[in-house]
């Protein structure tokens, strides 16, 4: 509910302030004061576009502030989902700065316009020609029958169902589009996969390949230098193992004049012993070196391979292969494992599309129950608004499953006797088109939380008794909603809880808007000038006293 309106520095409006009823608010005043102005700050506060403009003083900043009680209106994850602390006392503001900048806050908090229109689409349902106009819409149209049937909560969990079987649709086709790519590309791969494991990488040690065919490679040299290496150590005449097998003797025949020569010979000993070992492998390594041209060509072929192979995958050296054959085996064997994805997301789309069409049955099941009382409570209305001969068909037919079910809808009218109903777009004028949305959204009125409703202008097209019933029908909205009504009509001015007057008031440089309530002898004269004018007879008088008299108003004078 609306606690507090403030407007400030914008259109004619310098500053204004409306605190208004719980219940039904009327807003009176002559064309041009400003009522639609209000308006058009009220949807800024909701999230509308901003234009610099539109500005009073074009050096100051435009400030719009609305509190709203919405306690009781279950909005608490509303505010937990735009990470807003939720306050019962809810203040929204919105500012315009002179260069055109706008900035949007909720309690304080800064927040985005997209923000703002969430929680301000919770807080106030404005009705204007642009409602009229959806009207025609067969979205719109199935809305409505869906708040009207109660059947928002079954739409919701169909709309959850609908949701699975489309992302389980999505993420088939994207698999499948992977197994058609992978499958392109399977036979090269599997090629290059066969190749790998037929080279036996697992078995091969390119470095130890390498050195053994530079050795083979150089056998001859090798074994020649080997030769000459054990004549140097034990068979020349002045052989080094000769050599040092007399220093040693000559140390032990004098160890025993000093601790110094008997560790120099333990040591020559050792060196000794070190030296006969080498000498040792290096005749071992001797016998052993052989030219061998058959294994020469068979490390050959199998480095040649390994170097092709290297070369064909980009890489360096034996790893970088092992590599290259692991992406191959992953994406070679992924086919398989994509074939049995495709299978299984098969399977969960056909559960979720047998999910989706049972509940989609029985959405349109339940609504095209509440049809035939839609149409009769809302021929009932319009009869009684002067439109005794209106007829009302909900044409209905069955689609494909979308997000909103499979039912195609669309709201049909005629106002006159013998006519066949139409699409409202053809059928219904500006005026019936009015009072067809005011019987819609009183048929809804104790069917949605929405806490306050505003209409512009919604009685266009009637008077009399008629706008008498209207203003009634409103009173009624206003005990479950909070009604806010624009209206030029006398009966709807005497039905309001309180009567705000937008009026002109001329200052030397310019002309500015300005609201208060009407006291009730104000709203007896108001009421009167409605009817008769500017200067209202004793019987305009009377006509004023008796219609707020309907509501209850105790008269005085």
């Amino acid at each position: 509910m609306l606690v507090d309106l403030r407007i400030k520095n914008y259109a004619l409006i310098e500053q204004l302030q409306l605190r208004p009823s719980a219940l039904l608010n009327i807003i009176t005043g002559e064309t041009g004061a400003g009522k639609s102005i209000m308006l058009g700050a009220i949807g800024l506060l909701l999230g509308n576009r901003a234009d610099s403009k539109m500005l009073f003083d074009t050096e100051k900043k435009c400030v719009i502030e609305g509190q709203f009680d919405i306690s009781g209106y279950q909005l608490q994850d509303i505010f937990e989902a735009e990470d807003l602390d939720y306050d019962a006392q809810c203040i929204l503001r919105r500012e315009i700065s002179p260069a055109g900048k706008s900035r949007a806050f909720v309690n304080d908090t800064p927040v985005t316009l997209d923000a703002l229109r969430k929680i301000g689409a919770n807080l106030m349902d404005i009705h204007s020609q642009h409602d009229t106009l959806l009207l025609g819409d067969a979205v719109f149209q199935l809305n409505l029958l869906d708040l009207y049937a109660g059947l928002v909560p079954t739409r919701a969990q169909y709309g959850t169902a609908y949701r699975q079987y489309r992302k389980l649709e999505a993420d088939l086709k994207s698999v499948e589009s992977q197994v058609a790519q992978a499958n392109k590309e399977l036979d090269y791969n599997s090629f290059l996969l066969n190749e790998l494991e037929e080279a036996r990488l697992d078995t091969e040690d390119q470095e130890a390949m390498e050195q053994e065919i530079k050795q083979l490679e150089h056998a001859e040299e090798i074994k020649f230098k080997l030769t000459q290496a054990l004549q140097a150590l034990t068979e020349s005449e002045y052989c080094a193992t000769g050599s040092m097998k007399e220093a040693a003797s000559l140390l032990g025949q004098v160890s025993a004049y000093a601790d110094t020569f008997k560790d120099l010979k333990v040591r020559l000993d050792s060196c000794l012993i070190e030296l006969h070992d080498i000498a040792d492998e290096v005749e071992t390594a001797e016998r052993r070196t052989e030219g061998d041209p058959a294994r020469i060509d068979e490390l050959q072929g199998r480095l040649t391979t390994l170097y092709n192979l290297q070369r064909k995958h980009q890489v360096r050296d034996l790893p970088g292969l092992l590599e290259v054959r692991e992406e191959l085996r992953e994406k070679v064997g992924s086919v398989l494992n994509l074939d049995k994805e495709i299978s299984r997301l098969r399977k969960d789309t056909e559960g979720a599309l047998a999910t989706v069409t049972r509940r989609a049955a029985q959405l349109s099941e339940q609504r095209q129950r509440s049809f035939p009382k839609f149409q009769k409570e809302l021929a009932a209305l319009l009869s009684d608004l002067g439109m005794p001969n209106s007829r009302i068909v909900v044409q209905h037919s069955v689609g494909q499953p979308t997000t909103s079910g499979i039912d195609v809808v669309s709201i049909l009218f005629t106002a006159n006797k013998g006519a066949q109903p139409q699409t409202l777009s053809k059928a219904a004028s500006g005026g019936e088109f009015s009072r067809l949305m005011l019987c819609i959204k009183y048929m809804l009125a104790d069917k949605t939380a929405l806490p306050t409703i505003v209409f512009d202008e919604i009685d266009t097209g009637i008077s009399g008794e008629i706008a008498v019933k209207v203003g009634r029908m409103m009173q009624q909205m206003a005990k479950k909603h909070q009604l806010i009504a624009i209206s030029h009509l006398p009966q709807m001015a005497a039905a309001g809880d309180a009567h705000y007057f937008v009026y002109k008031e001329d200052r030397a440089d310019r002309t500015i808007s300005r609201i208060r309530e009407l006291t009730l002898q104000e709203r007896i004269r108001e009421i009167a000038q409605m009817i008769s004018g500017a200067n209202p007879s004793e019987y305009a008088f009377q006509s004023a006293r008796e219609l707020l008299a309907m509501r209850g108003e105790e008269l005085v004078g």
